[in-house]
């Protein structure tokens, strides 16, 4: 293999990894999105649910030194993932007691999450750690990465499978990519599949046939809640190592147009968020490079917008072109 083969065979191994990277957050999100969405209840919380999660993670990996002193060091991280997953949970139970319980519109109270993290994460942020912006100042553990062996001596390969520096990829980005396969078997091939697309279809024929249409629903909300918190979990112990004001950076609505550009599939919402993740890193290659950052903010929302309204056109032209 010549130099050059070699070097763009690096070059190419090297944007693929950062693109894994940066889709992780937002398939996570977009999984949980369409779950609730195919049940009839659209979770615009995401980013709020995500933001929790990434906060919490944190102060409770730290803290648990302290709270629980002499157990093995890789435990903590994991009890700060729990915690973080148990406060997104809360916050979706909420949303889903507001809205099913209460009668509240779905989308103003998912709005309404959204904006009670935004300012409890920084109050808490500035309660706790004595800082507005950020935990930098805090000793704040990683979920582990794995590491695949034995392919050392191929350096693009190595790359590809381990990340740079051979370290491994996080255990939250496998888990993203399984949870796309994952959420489709459960949807095609599971009766609780069957019931969610039964309730997001016809609510009052599915109630006829027996179908719990509100257990259904608090399942798959709180299922979202769940899936988003992971991806909250990985921006503040993965991707980075630490918790930083409003750190989601738009993710979570990145989330709900993967959603849509999907077609509300599994395979398509995978497919849309990689494209998602892939302008993030465009946008982040393009800072290093002497453009407007207000530029270089604009081209993952910009994406958003061509690609929705690519889709918008191609199913209208179906629609028409359709006998009936």
């Amino acid at each position: 293999m010549s130099v050059e083969t070699a070097s763009l065979g690096m070059l190419v191994a090297t944007i693929v990894v950062a693109v894994l990277r940066a889709t992780t957050p937002i398939l996570f999100a977009a999984l949980g999105g369409l779950i609730s969405d195919l049940t009839g209840s659209i979770n615009v919380a995401l980013e709020g649910l995500m933001l929790i999660a990434a906060f919490f993670g944190v102060i409770a990996a730290v803290h648990a030194t302290s709270w629980f002193p002499g157990l093995p060091g890789w435990v903590y991280p994991w009890i700060g993932c729990i915690a973080a997953i148990a406060a997104a949970l809360l916050a979706t139970l909420l949303l889903a007691f507001f809205h099913l319980e209460l009668g509240a519109d779905l989308i103003v109270a998912g709005i309404a999450i959204n904006i009670l993290a935004a300012g409890l994460t920084v109050f808490l942020l500035a309660s706790i750690v004595g800082d507005k912006g950020s935990t930098a100042g805090l000793h704040s553990p990683a979920l582990p990465s794995i590491r695949i062996p034995g392919v050392d001596q191929f350096p693009i390969l190595d790359m590809l499978l381990n990340g740079e520096g051979g370290r491994g990829h996080h255990v939250l980005i496998y888990l993203a990519f399984a949870a796309a396969p994952a959420g489709a078997f459960l949807l095609a091939r599971t009766r609780y599949g069957m019931w969610m697309r039964a309730v997001g279809e016809n609510p009052q024929a599915a109630a006829v046939a027996g179908i719990p249409v509100k257990r259904v629903r608090y399942a798959a909300l709180l299922l979202s809640g769940l899936l988003a918190a992971l991806g909250g979990v990985y921006l503040s112990m993965g991707y980075l190592t630490l918790f930083q004001a409003d750190m989601t950076a738009g993710r979570g609505f990145l989330a709900l147009a993967a959603i849509f550009l999907g077609a509300r599939r599994p395979i398509g919402t995978l497919a849309a968020a990689t494209l998602f993740g892939a302008s993030s890193v465009l946008a982040t290659r393009l800072g290093a490079i002497d453009i407007p950052t207000q530029v270089v903010y604009m081209i993952p929302p910009l994406f958003t917008l061509c690609a929705l309204a690519f889709v918008g056109r191609r199913r209208g032209s179906l629609q028409r072109a359709a006998p009936f």
